[in-house]
């Protein structure tokens, strides 16, 4: 039997091996290189970008506790009609929601502030770009695109300062906002916080400061005045200046009206309402000040108080009109440039009006701390001390030419009477007459004492020149002497507030110095300066007035104090610098200025 031959077992097929592709070992080196070079700069690209991040936020607030972080307290001062005079620290109002508030005033804000706020986010890229073209059309900073998001950022948690790390934060916290509360929130948080000048933040307290009402009664004339603050608060309020507030709230109605808020008819009704919306509500920081340097530790620490004033309104204005208008007036030509005036009641010492110069009311009070030569200003105390040595308004004094140890005083006209009255010797203001006064009342330390009886305590000279007004006195101090004469005799102190979060504080109750009847010789011989002696142009038809003129060397001050309505005035017309004015007497301005306070005395 045949051997069968195996049949051949078939071969598998072999696998085709590619050779591994090498690399040439420079591309190798160069490849490991770059990575690590990328390893390293992402690395350093990492530290350097959170050490700058670091920078923008290192000194962020917590926007939880800005959120409600306190602000200083507010000192009000009211008149004793519970009217504003005037107030001092932060103010916050009620916390209004913007569905609480009249329409006209969140259109107000969105309109001038951030036109697009309902359609945007926290950013509006479109305002941005916009601000952009026109600042680079003007070189210069002209229009920014800030958000209400992003002012409601900056006003919660930063500070004006115009910088790259400040707009970086200012975004880093709009974000923030954006992501935590509703836009009707942010919108309410706005209303409620943004600072609105003196003091005020938010719509409500802004309201009741500058219109005496709450912000739910805002119209849209205020409404507008209020949004056109933000952007410069303190040089637009109504009570820094009217006629600007006014003219910033007639952009904002114009954006109102061309952004769909308001119609025609109602932006028309607005601009004419503008003008008495803009009036200042308080013009008394002269006396503000004065009553809070007053009141000093008195006032209660880290709380709000509230400080009941002697003020009246329409005293303090008409004393500031007329003060002011004799200066714009006639200052230039007179080379008159300063003034004071103080007004109290003659009873109580209660000062119902200070006004410390004219211009910046916030500055030299010259009412109060100001020393300034009398003339013959000081004369009824003088004749005071005459009348209490035993002389009588009748007694006859010599006016002739007189010689003290060298001293040869002269009457201002410069003519002599010889023997005249008492009474005709103050009327006219004769000098030689007041010296021989003085001399029968005891000399200079007699009369000096009288003066320290009513309140004068500065340094008077110690020699016959007193009687002449070579002493310096303040304005208030004089006003103070005066009410001796006209309340009976009594010595005040005078004073500008009465209570503090409605507890009566103590002032200084009236002493008597003076006898009623030498009170009341004083008061008829002052009489008499007004109506046929120095003094007419103060005098009043319809009001009792009364006073003494003074003028002192070569012009440098002029005075007029008196009495009308129950009030001491008194005028002090002269320049900072003791230069002489022109020929300006007692007689004249402050005479004028006087009438002018005293018609509005008896106005009411």
């Amino acid at each position: 039997m045949a051997r069968l031959k195996p049949s051949p077992t078939k071969a598998a097929p072999r696998k085709l091996v590619l050779p591994k592709p090498v690399l040439p070992r420079k591309t190798v080196r160069r490849a490991g290189f770059a990575l690590r070079y990328a390893t390293i700069a992402t690395i350093w690209t990492a530290a350097l970008g959170s050490l700058v991040l670091l920078w923008f936020t290192w000194d962020l607030p917590n926007p939880v506790s800005a959120i409600t972080q306190p602000r200083r307290p507010a000192i009000v001062l009211l008149d004793p009609a519970g009217q504003l005079v005037a107030r001092f620290g932060d103010i916050a109002g009620k916390v209004e929601l913007p569905a609480q508030l009249p329409p006209c005033v969140a259109a107000a804000f969105i309109a001038i502030e951030d036109k697009r706020f309902e359609s945007h986010g926290a950013f509006d890229a479109f305002g941005l770009l916009r601000a952009g073209i026109l600042d680079i059309a003007h070189r210069h900073v002209v229009q920014g695109g800030s958000t209400l998001t992003q002012q409601t950022a900056k006003t919660l948690f930063l500070t004006n300062q115009r910088s790259l790390r400040r707009k970086v934060q200012e975004a880093i916290l709009s974000l923030w906002l954006w992501r935590h509360y509703s836009r009707a929130d942010i919108l309410g948080i706005y209303l409620n916080r943004v600072y609105l000048g003196a003091g005020a933040y938010g719509v409500d307290a802004a309201a009741k400061l500058y219109f005496g009402i709450p912000a739910t009664k805002l119209s849209i004339a205020q409404a507008a005045i209020l949004a056109g603050l933000p952007k410069a608060p303190s040089s637009l309020n109504p009570l820094a200046n009217p006629q600007a507030a006014q003219e910033r709230a007639l952009q904002v109605l114009g954006a109102m009206l061309a952004n769909g808020a308001i119609t025609q008819e109602q932006e028309t009704a607005a601009e004419a309402e503008l003008a008495d919306a803009a009036s200042p509500s308080s013009q008394s920081s002269w006396f503000a000040l004065w009553t809070m340097q007053q009141a000093g530790a008195l006032i209660p620490e880290g709380v709000d108080a509230t400080l009941a004033t002697t003020m009246n309104a329409r005293l303090q204005t008409a004393a500031e009109s007329a003060l002011n208008t004799a200066i714009s007036a006639e200052g230039v030509a007179l080379n008159m440039h300063q003034g004071a005036v103080v007004v109290l009641d003659a009873k109580t010492g209660a000062v119902r009006a200070l006004v410390g110069g004219v211009g910046d009311r916030e500055g030299y009070d010259r009412a109060v701390l100001a020393r300034r030569q009398t003339g013959s200003a000081i004369k009824p105390v003088v004749w005071l001390a005459g009348l209490q040595a035993g002389m009588t308004p009748d007694d006859m004094v010599l006016d002739a030419p007189l010689s003290l140890a060298g001293y040869h005083p002269k009457d201002y006209e410069r003519t002599y009477r010889g023997e005249v009255s008492m009474r005709e010797a103050l009327a006219d203001s004769m000098n030689t007459a007041a010296i021989r006064i003085l001399l029968r009342a005891g000399g200079a330390r007699r009369v000096i004492a009288v003066a320290r009886s009513l309140g004068l305590d500065d340094h008077l000279p110690d020699n016959a020149s007193l009687a002449l007004g070579t002493g310096s006195v303040g304005v208030m101090q004089l006003a103070g002497a005066y009410a001796t004469f006209f309340n009976g005799g009594n010595r005040v102190t005078p004073y500008g507030f009465t209570a503090i979060n409605r507890v009566p504080v103590t002032n200084h109750d009236p002493i008597a110095v003076v006898s009623p009847a030498l009170a009341s010789e004083m008061r008829d011989m002052l009489r008499g300066v007004v109506t046929g002696g120095t003094g007419t142009a103060a005098f009043l038809p319809d009001e009792f007035t009364a006073g003494k003129t003074g003028t002192t060397q070569n012009y440098r001050d002029a005075w007029f104090v008196g009495y009308a309505g129950g009030n001491i005035i008194a005028v002090w017309v002269g320049n900072d610098d003791n230069s002489p004015m022109n020929n300006v007497t007692g007689g004249t301005v402050p005479a004028q200025i006087f009438k002018q306070v005293a018609a509005a005395v008896g106005g009411g």
